[in-house]
């Protein structure tokens, strides 16, 4: 039956394809080229609504003006002789009312129209008899014949698979869809304008690097014919923009795009989009404020509010976020059965962390775990889904940050925070490491991992090294996925949703 199903709308979609074709050829035998070029529409919808919106009949009849707008057909309501439509361009829609006395022997052109056509118009506006301002067409022009139709007005297009693989008819179909992408754009214009006034400058680096490098995460792997090299897709590029403040460039920004090698889940998306930026003569201390001051503006900026509604929850994005540390934020998660004592003791971390660990292959990673990769892990089993509301987690162990700068007074945590909302990590920073020899040892030590089995880790990048030995000034450095902010701002549950084209796994044949 679902065969037989499947069949009839494939003949039906045949069918209506092969009357547009039709359609398009006597366009073509009225003058028409269906696929032209250069008609330029000297008004938008928005223009119209904007400068008569709050006008009477009586106001409209006393002083006409015309107008020439061009869009797609979204909606069409035929009588006869007449016929309203509504125009849709990237302002918005305004209603057309096609007659046949206004058009003459063009009307019939007209009704060779169909939904998802592009077409011109131009005359007048008035008030139809339901109000509704209306562009009386005294002369139209048909400018792009659609061969396949638009999902169905009252259905739209629901089914989420679709809607991601023909994102173009997602945004024909639901203006939430374009709202939310409209959102992300300002989100990022904002951001860059937030860091030009700050003395940044936005720079590009490598999307193809010789080393994996930047981050702790399994890479793509491209090949150069002509120089016989593999390469591997940017997973962060870091070390590339510290190089530029080696080089001077004290304040550096790239918003990048980043490949990484691992899953796909409703928060994650194998190529994403990130902010890093880096900081001359500043502390993360002083990118705390700094992450708090752009985020709460970027929420204003972006909903109107530092008050956003995301899911079941109103996350607040006003000044003041909570700041704690790691191993204190485990403490209070797992209710006080873990002391300080208990905290440095790996064994008694590596017991409380295989309570809740069932599988064998993760007992196996936990059993090669040190005493920072468990306090680590225990973060992320224990705490990371609890922060709702914007949470600064600070003085992560240095075993599991291998760029980041020892903490003066406890070396065995690092200078860094990593910034949490809505249970998931949005931003990552810290006080750069700019000693060339504990930078070596971190990257001899993520080797010895490497050869533990673990596959998210970092190579050995002897230039950076020598670039550190030329002698990097104080500076912190932050990244923050600009994905995941927007879900935030949008509130979209799935990443997909604020990606024009995500990965999808390729249909069966």
């Amino acid at each position: 039956m679902a065969e037989e199903q499947n069949n009839d709308t494939g003949s039906k979609e045949q069918e209506i394809y092969d009357q547009r074709l039709e359609k398009a050829a006597k366009w073509r035998e009225a003058g028409f080229n269906p696929y032209g070029n250069g008609y330029r529409p000297r008004h938008q919808a928005a223009e119209i609504h904007a400068k008569h919106g709050s006008q009477s009949t009586e106001e409209l009849d006393a002083s006409p003006t015309v107008y020439d707008v061009a869009g797609r057909i979204v909606a069409m309501r035929s009588f006869g002789k007449a016929a309203f439509i509504k125009l849709r361009d990237r302002s918005g829609e305004v209603q057309v009312h096609m007659k046949k006395d206004a058009l003459g022997d063009s009307y019939e052109v007209f009704k060779l129209c169909d939904l998802g056509d592009f077409l011109a118009a131009t005359g007048p506006v008035f008030r139809s008899k339901t109000g509704e301002l209306t562009l009386s067409a005294t002369k139209f022009t048909p400018l792009t014949k659609s061969l396949r139709p638009l999902p169905e007005k009252w259905h739209g297009l629901t089914d989420v698979e679709i809607r991601y693989r023909q994102r173009y008819l997602d945004l024909v179909s639901n203006p939430d869809v374009k709202a939310t992408f409209l959102k992300r754009n300002k989100l990022i214009r904002f951001i860059r304008d937030f860091l030009d006034t700050r003395d940044f400058v936005e720079v590009e680096t490598p999307m193809m690097h010789p080393l994996v490098s930047g981050a702790a995460a399994r890479p793509f792997t491209t090949h150069h014919n002509a120089l016989d090299i593999d390469l591997y897709m940017r997973i962060a590029p870091e070390l590339y923009l510290k190089r530029l403040v080696v080089g001077g460039l004290e304040r550096v920004y790239e918003v990048n795009r980043n490949f990484r090698n691992e899953g796909i889940s409703t928060r994650h998306n194998p190529e994403f989009t990130m902010l890093e930026f880096y900081q001359a003569y500043a502390t993360y201390e002083d990118l705390m404020d700094l992450t708090e001051e752009m985020i709460s503006g970027a929420a204003r900026a972006v909903t109107g509010d530092t008050k956003v509604k995301y899911g079941e929850h109103v996350l607040d994005f006003g000044k003041g976020w909570k700041r704690i540390s790691m191993t204190e934020a485990i403490r209070e998660a797992v209710g006080g059965e873990l002391s300080d004592k208990d905290m440095a003791d790996a064994d008694k971390l590596r017991h409380t962390l295989l309570k809740t660990t069932h599988s064998e292959a993760e007992r196996r990673a936990v059993d090669t775990m040190n005493h920072g990769e468990l306090v680590g892990a225990l973060f992320e089993h224990h705490v990371e889904h609890t922060l709702i509301h914007p949470t600064f987690i600070t003085h992560f162990p240095t075993a599991v940050s291998p760029l980041a700068r020892r903490n003066d007074a406890n070396p065995e945590v690092t200078d860094r925070f990593e910034l949490y909302v809505a249970g998931r990590e949005i931003a990552n920073a810290f006080s750069e490491l700019n000693d060339p020899l504990d930078q070596k040892g971190r990257f001899l030590a993520q080797l010895e991992a490497k050869q533990r089995g673990q596959q998210e880790t970092m190579d050995y990048d002897e230039d950076y090294i020598r670039a550190l030995e030329h002698g990097m000034p104080p500076t912190a450095g932050e990244g923050i996925g600009i994905d995941r902010l927007a879900m935030l701002f949008t509130d979209s549950q799935s990443i997909r949703d604020v990606i024009l084209f995500p990965l999808l796994k390729p249909l069966a044949k």
